[in-house]
């Protein structure tokens, strides 16, 4: 059975004071704290000492980054290596969120790249695919995200792709309040999950809008494995009431 996993993006959010104040918030609140669901926090980069420090030793509430660079070292100016990360106690990393393609001109080849270094340092990354709303209203959802897929892990092994984490973000839903529809969602992942055998155990979430209201919705589908959660997971208790809300899913296992 897969696990649930909640994942919260921070994006460029929190001051080093803020992050503490809401990591110790969720760590005082174990009311969202379950045996089987998997919780993870992506603070900026300036507040992960931070987190490491308060999360050191504690299994409730893993961390991980927003991306990071492909290279282990070298001349690359403002970016962030996989073992730096490590040395932080990562565990996850996020990689091709559609706002880093977008604005930052990320690549499929460079999100491979990065895929792999990743693995190679023990990081799960958190591969973020979505189509645009052009591409959506046009019927090319499925088409648009297994290319972008099938880019990230070429040359990737079926065992290291076993140890990824898919996240499926429609680029029109992020941010504005447009959830797509939890059965149209669940269609579009379940055309990623069978596009390779590799992807029968990995965990495969929803990003989008996601809250409180709608979290249960979505993770009732079959093929949705959690959530990829942006500005709901800024609030400690809104985020620990949804996760608590996505509790069903492990119930009706």
């Amino acid at each position: 059975m897969r696990r649930v996993l909640i994942a919260g993006n921070w994006k460029m959010h929190k001051t080093i004071a803020q992050a503490r104040e809401l990591v110790r918030a969720l760590l005082a609140d174990p009311s969202w704290q379950h045996p089987e669901i998997d919780v993870a926090i992506a603070p900026p980069f300036t507040a992960l000492p931070a987190v490491s420090e308060l999360l050191a030793g504690n299994p409730k509430l893993a961390f991980g980054a927003q991306t990071m660079h492909w290279g282990e070292f070298g001349a690359y100016t403002g970016e962030i290596s996989a073992p730096m990360l490590v040395e932080l106690g990562c565990r996850y990393v996020l990689l091709g969120h559609s706002e880093r393609r977008a604005q930052c001109g990320e690549t499929d080849a460079g999100v491979n790249r990065k895929v792999k270094s990743a693995l190679a340092y023990g990081l799960t990354p958190i591969v973020a695919v979505g189509e645009t709303l052009e591409q959506h209203q046009a019927g090319e959802a499925a088409l648009r995200v297994t290319a972008q897929v099938g880019a990230a892990f070429e040359g990737v092994t079926p065992a290291e792709r076993a140890r990824c984490v898919i996240a499926y973000e429609p680029i029109w839903a992020i941010g504005t309040g447009l959830a797509e529809n939890p059965e149209s969602a669940n269609d579009v992942m379940g055309v990623i999950r069978a596009a390779d055998p590799a992807f029968d155990d990995v965990q495969i979430l929803y990003g989008g809008s996601v809250k409180p209201a709608n979290i249960a919705a979505f993770v009732a589908q079959p093929n949705i494995d959690g959530a990829l959660v942006g500005g709901a997971s800024l609030d400690a208790a809104g985020f620990a009431e949804l996760v608590r809300n996505a509790r069903p899913k492990v119930a009706n296992a």
